[in-house]
């Protein structure tokens, strides 16, 4: 495990993070949760986001679907940032949330939902697993068969979701809210860090932050990339994803969401203490 010349300070019980210094990888504009979790936590921040939220090449197909809204069952969001840029368009186009009212609304998790909260929704659909699997748990073939589903969402996506909703029977329509680029970053000064050994851990929050750490360091092993650095993911679909790609996830949350990631680094350190006496 790597270990920075401030690790080898010992954390505290309200500290426990004290002396670890943490990479996120998460875009700018959705890390301030995590960054701020870590910080609380005596950990030392280095943000690296692999992601920039952009919007898609044109708005028609989300245009044209919010235009005819008033014929879905179901609106499902999959992500936070599919939530704000189907509201900011929904605003754009001069409609209200109050358009609505009749849909079911589906959230992937709780930061997705309580966004929807905010804008006045009521979310009829959380899952208990914090991915698409979820979504489908809490649903069923006849429930869906006959329903006419609108996804807004990131322009590459897993297609568990519309596809399977598909196969029980429903009408699906995906329709681009954004795009998620690979934003132009100095991989530098975190490369020296790395080679250093002067990171502890590297964050990962979706298979895409993943995909796009190891293009930023031109498609290395992440093994050679992080140097004995622990590697951290949101849930088994992104440490599988690190796996993909020559790595290995020292760190799992147990709960798909971004406190549910920093308990399970507190804990891996925490154990590690224990462990070691």
């Amino acid at each position: 495990m790597a270990r920075s010349a401030n690790s080898q300070k010992r954390a505290t019980s309200d500290k426990p993070l004290a002396g670890k210094r943490i990479v996120v990888t998460r875009a700018r504009a959705q890390s301030q949760t995590i960054v701020h979790q870590i910080e609380d936590l005596g950990g030392e921040v280095i943000e690296f986001p692999t992601i920039e939220i952009q919007p898609p090449e044109n708005f028609d197909a989300l245009d044209a679907a919010i235009a005819k809204i008033q014929s879905y069952d179901w609106l499902m969001f999959t992500s936070v940032n599919s939530v704000e840029a189907f509201l900011s368009r929904l605003q754009h186009i001069g409609k209200t949330v109050d358009l609505l009212d009749h849909l079911n609304v589906g959230a992937i998790g709780p930061e997705t939902a309580k966004e929807l909260t905010t804008a006045g929704f009521t979310c009829c659909l959380v899952p208990e697993r914090f991915q698409a699997e979820g979504i489908l748990d809490k649903v069923t073939p006849e429930t869906m068969r006959s329903s006419r589903v609108l996804i807004p969402r990131a322009a590459e996506a897993r297609e568990v979701l519309p596809d399977t909703l598909r196969k029980w029977g429903a009408s699906v329509d995906v329709v681009v809210a954004y795009r998620a680029a690979i934003p132009m970053t100095d991989v530098g000064p975190l490369s020296s860090q790395l080679r250093r050994h002067e990171v502890d851990v590297v964050t990962f929050t979706a298979s895409s932050t993943v995909k796009n750490f190891a293009c930023l360091f031109n498609q290395k092993k992440l093994s050679e990339i992080v140097n004995g650095s622990l590697i951290a993911c949101i849930g088994p679909i992104t440490a599988q994803t690190v796996t993909e790609f020559g790595g290995q996830a020292a760190i799992i949350a147990k709960e798909f969401t971004m406190p549910g990631l920093v308990r399970a680094i507190v804990d891996y350190f925490e154990q590690n203490i224990v462990e070691g006496g």
